[in-house]
């Protein structure tokens, strides 16, 4: 399996400016990795490569994206490529969400929803996938959600983008296995980054709840994938919400997922 006896290389983070992205920048870096670090914010990916470098002594390389645009994570890879890095971990981090009436949503919101957690997953994982298995093993992390079991009212979308990123990944390591690749979804529930300042998610019900720390999830993400676990669920709170999906007739936890969503 990778890991036992791999050296570190270079893993590629997005949503590398804030969150759980960052957080596990610094895991890699930690242990050695050079970084590639995504996101829109080029002013805030080079203070986070100044970091790293001057931190832990590796090479952060700046690459700032728009992945909810279309044909970006393809450059992206091409980018990658230009600078002569292989990816030997691919983490797929960035991501939004958008809280409210489904109908009342502007289309192009769901649109870049949609492409950041849909298509951008799909290509990098295909791209970076591909050099993988040529080079003979890989992994790949994706934060998905507990939204990924959980089909959630004035959240449609996102949930069901999430419960795409949680299926794709379990799917996907089963087929890469006997290629040396693992693939891991992160599955965390509400978490204290800047994920509720965006998307009017500060009006759920679920930004009055108790959250983990980005740190504790970035921690638990990162274990899961050096041991090759295919799901992570951060926290015995999440693990028991997950749980109880399995105990309720399946509209009923619809519905109790819109009470506790709405306050």
């Amino acid at each position: 399996m990778p890991g036992e006896t791999d050296t570190p290389g270079t893993a590629l983070v997005t949503g590398a400016s804030s969150g759980i992205g960052y957080e596990l920048t610094k895991l890699f870096a930690r242990d050695g990795y050079d970084v590639i670090l995504v996101s829109r914010r080029r002013e805030r990916l080079a203070a986070v490569a100044e970091e790293l470098e001057t931190t832990y002594g590796v090479d952060g390389h700046v690459m700032p994206a728009d992945l909810s645009e279309p044909e970006e994570a393809v450059s992206l890879h091409e980018s990658v490529v230009d600078a002569g890095l292989d990816v030997g971990v691919l983490v797929n981090n960035a991501g939004f969400g958008s809280y409210g009436p489904f109908l009342d949503d502007e289309s192009a919101v769901d649109r870049d929803l949609i492409e950041l957690h849909v298509g951008t997953v799909t290509t990098l994982s295909k791209l970076f996938g591909r050099e993988m298995a040529d080079r003979g093993g890989g992994r790949i992390l994706n934060t998905a959600s507990i939204a990924g079991w959980a089909p959630t009212p004035n959240s449609a979308v996102y949930s069901a983008a999430k419960h795409y990123e949680r299926a794709f990944s379990e799917a996907l390591a089963e087929e890469l296995a006997d290629q040396g690749i693992t693939v891991t979804a992160l599955c965390p529930g509400e978490t204290d980054t800047g994920f509720f300042d965006r998307g009017d998610y500060d009006k759920s019900g679920a930004a009055d709840g108790d959250r983990m720390s980005a740190v504790e999830v970035a921690e638990a993400g990162y274990r899961g994938l050096m041991a090759g676990d295919r799901v992570v669920i951060p926290g015995r709170l999440n693990g028991f919400r997950v749980f109880l999906r399995r105990l309720l007739p399946r509209r009923l936890y619809v519905k109790t997922v819109k009470r506790a969503v709405t306050g």
